[in-house]
């Protein structure tokens, strides 16, 4: 097994308005040997929005914004934007993240030259109901395990129409792949695949005749033990000579602790991400110290960045959704665990 060093905290809350409950879920690019991390900023309420500092090599901190660069200004972000994502693609930087109303959760992105200013431009999920997806996929294979939206069964036959598929974890790679975007997206509870041409494209009209299809654009599926309750997207994909590295949480629902969020690692067909090289049958690392154990929400690592330097892997992850931590790990030897004892699919 690939052996990984817990880094710990690198970044908590300050007194600042914007970020003085917590700090968490980070998306980074590694820019030269600096690391520019966008986190998401949570104030007294949770209400999120985006923070910025950098790093000088994978741990340094060295410059951190007294303001947001994102923050909600909309009707279906006036809770927040947060989890952020970001890769660079074509000559500008994404960054995708999550829109929160305060009841239902869609997606957007935003644009940047420079990583100082971003543009917003706008949504790339919509919201679809969650019996409008069950019946998409009424007498397929699949069905059941769709079956899981946290409400499903608290909600009265007759405001289902209000129940929401949540689109989260949306996630670009930083390549296109055979001439099209692709996106890394959840519907509970596995890792789906999503390709256009333009942003332009993804409409409700789109997503919904996506997810009549969505057994043929499945990526990971929520299968090993500590993947019980559900699995999500985690950092970009990394690529590398074997195929794309894809660093994603797994969720395990507990009688005695409730959820516990985990990270884990597959390795992903460069042509074509659902196809399967290896996936790790454990968790990459999981929470144990008591940073990850106690916070906002208990036992919980999510990863959402990842940078590179030499052959060391760093991954930066949010822990007990209060700080953000990091962790490190040899490429080489994950990769060889990944094709060497991963399962396939």
């Amino acid at each position: 097994m690939v052996s990984i060093k817990k880094e710990g905290v690198i970044l908590e809350a300050t007194g600042l308005e914007f970020e003085n409950q917590a700090v968490l879920n980070p998306a980074c690019i590694k820019v030269g040997n600096d690391i520019h991390m966008f986190y998401r900023a949570v104030k007294q309420g949770n209400y999120s929005s985006i923070g910025y500092c950098r790093f000088e090599g994978p741990l340094k901190l060295v410059e951190r914004a007294k303001k947001p660069i994102l923050f909600p200004e909309l009707d279906y972000e006036k809770h927040g934007v947060e989890d952020p994502r970001i890769v660079f693609l074509d000559g500008q930087y994404y960054m995708t993240y999550m829109n929160y109303d305060g009841d239902n959760v869609v997606a957007s992105y935003a644009v940047s030259k420079d990583l100082k200013t971003f543009e917003k431009k706008g949504k790339i999920f919509h919201l679809i109901s969650f019996p409008e997806l069950m019946n998409s996929l009424k007498g397929t294979k699949i069905e059941e395990r769709y079956n899981c939206h946290e409400k499903y069964n608290e909600t009265s036959a007759d405001t289902l129409d209000h129940l929401f598929v949540w689109g989260k974890d949306m996630i670009l790679f930083p390549k296109k792949i055979n001439g099209k975007y692709a996106m890394l997206h959840r519907v509970l509870p596995n890792i789906h695949i999503a390709y256009f041409n333009d942003f332009k494209e993804l409409t409700v009209k789109y997503w919904k005749e996506h997810m009549k299809q969505l057994a043929k654009y499945t990526v990971i599926e929520a299968q090993e033990w500590f993947e019980s309750r559900h699995i999500g997207g985690g950092c970009p994909p990394i690529e590398t000579d074997k195929g794309w590295l894809l660093i994603y949480h797994g969720v395990e629902e507990t009688k005695k602790e409730g959820k516990i969020y985990r990270a884990a690692a597959a390795l992903l067909d460069k042509n074509n991400p659902c196809k399967i090289i290896g996936k790790l049958n454990h968790p990459l690392f999981s929470p144990e110290d008591k940073w990850e154990r106690k916070g906002d929400v208990d036992n919980v690592v999510f990863p959402e960045g990842a940078a590179l330097f030499g052959e060391k892997l760093y991954i930066y992850y949010g822990a007990a959704d209060k700080r953000i931590c990091a962790a490190s790990l040899n490429l080489s030897e994950l990769l060889d665990d990944l094709i060497e004892h991963g399962s396939q699919k």
